[in-house]
């Protein structure tokens, strides 16, 4: 190869060398600071393709999309002095990477800890103002909320932007467990007592319902009864009536039969009476 090649090649490589350290890329998930000798020259660059002196100008990438700072549990007390184990994450941003950059040094980490200690502060503080019933009903979406606000007011400064403040589990003491526990046992025990008691007002209404009920038809059942029974009579004494007057003699006959049939309808009956009674006159006669 002849020394004309050679630097040909040469120089072609430093040319390469030269537009690849005056070019870089900035993507749509990135934010993007150039600095020359040190000092922030630039930092609100869009996606694309971007140039930048060699050897004079660095630059410094950082993620634009929103990043998760999953807190370790930490023990916070409620306005009733227990103990509580919250487990929470943040999510949070980077929205202005030249504040980001001087307030935080350019560290990723050292924001993390910054994010930590001001969200843990803030929940801290509203846990303090709650009991452990509002943290777990109710006021638990507002507990979140209030503590994002806080976060918010404290990194404000940062170039960051908390987005989102979650709790992920609480746990608590065995003594509050316990009462917890107890509390739940004595409010089911109630609610029980309660359905109890209007179980057995239900039944005593029904039970005495069907006793009205049954009074009712036994009344109604037995005036039927004696209605039916004073219209038997009736049809009966008419009828006897009439065939008295149709012949007096047979039906006294018939009666005394049906009398003696009565009175003689075992061997063992036994009747004392006069001889000359009225009641044997038709044995009299048959003689």
């Amino acid at each position: 190869m002849s020394s004309r090649s050679i630097f040909v090649a040469v120089f072609v490589g430093i040319v390469l060398f030269v537009i690849n350290g005056a070019l870089f890329v900035v993507s749509e998930t990135e934010l993007a600071i150039k600095f020359r000798l040190g000092e922030i020259v630039k930092s609100d660059y869009k996606p694309g393709l971007h140039w930048k002196v060699p050897f004079v100008n660095n630059v410094r990438k950082y993620d634009s999309r929103i990043l998760t700072l999953d807190a370790r549990p930490a023990r916070y007390l409620t306005k009733e002095k227990k103990n509580v184990l919250v487990d929470f994450f943040v999510k949070w941003r980077i929205n202005d990477v030249e504040a980001f950059y001087k307030s935080m040094n350019g560290s990723v980490s050292t924001a993390r800890t910054r994010i930590y200690t001001i969200v843990n502060d803030g929940l801290r503080s509203e846990m303090s103002s709650r009991s452990v019933k509002e943290v777990i009903s109710g006021e638990r979406r507002a507990l979140m909320d209030r503590t994002k606000d806080i976060g918010n007011i404290g990194v404000k400064n940062f170039g960051i932007e908390i987005v989102d403040v979650r709790v992920k589990r609480m746990d608590y003491e065995q003594s509050i467990s316990a009462s917890i526990y107890r509390r739940m046992v004595a409010e089911r025990t109630r609610v029980a007592k309660e359905f109890r008691s209007k179980g057995a007002e239900a039944a005593e209404r029904i039970k005495a319902d069907a006793d009205r009920q049954r009074t009712i038809i036994l009344a109604e059942a037995y005036r039927s009864a004696q209605k039916t029974r004073g219209d038997g009579d009736a049809k009966a004494a008419a009828i006897y009536a009439e065939a008295y007057n149709k012949d007096k003699e047979f039906y006294a006959f018939y009666r005394s039969l049906n009398a003696y049939r009565t009175s003689f309808s075992s061997e063992n009956d036994l009747l004392v009476i006069q001889p000359d009674s009225e009641f044997f006159k038709y044995f009299k006669k048959a003689k």
